[in-house]
């Protein structure tokens, strides 16, 4: 990546030569150093997570730097990055959520929720007399009127996506991973299901995850990827809209989340002592 002297870094409006925006880069990279955020759309849901840092002892984290919003009755965002920049983000997330309300008499359908985000975040990378966010949405919604639930992410190039499982920040890389391997995407849950009907072995009904389970692969993936000897320590913030909740975007009881944070560790702990018998194993072999 070119140096601050090279001239083509100073503007969000300039292109350097082969075609690259610095400063978009450069926002990427403030999301890719904040906590991990996650969004997984399940069979009944969405349910959304993040970690948020602690940056002292003295924090009253029940208060400070949110991470997961309310945007609108049946929608809610979860930011990671600059918390300040996304605070602008649910601002005007809500005016969009409200406009459209009061304009057209019904709640706002999460795919024109987040064409408009990213239009607006894409704005602040098109005039040099502006700095892109750096901050990256994931936007969980439901439709009353289609009655289908959904998942995007808004990043700060402004351009957005649909998902069955979206992740960004630190971890985002190995989160993709652990997610690609749950049971979330329609079409390959089918396919599998096909091909275990085929040979024999199932009766062909593949079953998505719920959001119940999904609250649990969240919170485990989370705690995999965090590093207490390297990073700050964190509280973990979760939301979902579901069934269960009337499809109204609300945060996750903490019962629920600490139930599925002590099934998470306990997970970790048994896949981990899974690794070091077969590493004494192998060592034993070699012997």
């Amino acid at each position: 990546m070119a140096s601050s002297g090279s001239g083509y870094d100073l503007s969000s409006s300039t292109f350097s030569p082969d075609g690259r925006i610095f400063q978009v880069e450069y926002a990427h990279k403030a999301v890719e150093n904040a906590g991990t955020a996650l969004g997984l759309r399940c069979s009944d849901g969405v349910v959304l997570a993040v970690e948020k840092p602690l940056i002292t002892k003295m924090l009253v984290k029940e208060t400070t730097g949110r991470r997961v919003h309310t945007v609108d009755e049946f929608a809610g965002v979860a930011i990671t990055g600059f918390v300040s920049d996304g605070r602008q983000i649910v601002n005007r997330a809500r005016e969009e959520a409200s406009n459209y309300d009061e304009t057209y008499g019904t709640k706002i359908p999460p795919k024109t929720l987040a064409n408009r985000l990213s239009a607006y975040v894409h704005y602040f990378t098109l005039h040099g007399a502006l700095r892109p966010f750096g901050c990256s949405t994931l936007i969980a919604a439901y439709d009353p009127a289609t009655k289908e639930h959904s998942l995007h992410m808004v990043e700060p190039s402004g351009v957005t996506y649909e998902y069955y499982g979206a992740a960004a920040g630190r971890g985002r890389q190995p989160a993709r991973t652990e997610m690609e391997k749950l049971a979330i995407n329609p079409k390959l849950v089918a396919a599998a299901s096909s091909a275990s009907s085929g040979e024999g072995g199932g009766s062909g009904e593949g079953e998505l995850i719920t959001c119940a389970e999904g609250v649990k692969q969240l919170a485990k993936i989370i705690y995999t990827l965090h590093d207490e000897a390297k990073d700050k320590p964190f509280e973990l913030e979760m939301s979902w809209l579901c069934e269960g909740s009337g499809w109204k975007h609300v945060g996750v009881p903490k019962g629920v989340i600490a139930e599925a944070t002590a099934w998470a560790k306990k997970e970790i702990e048994e896949a981990e002592g899974e690794e070091s018998e077969e590493e004494e194993d192998d060592d034993e072999m070699e012997e």
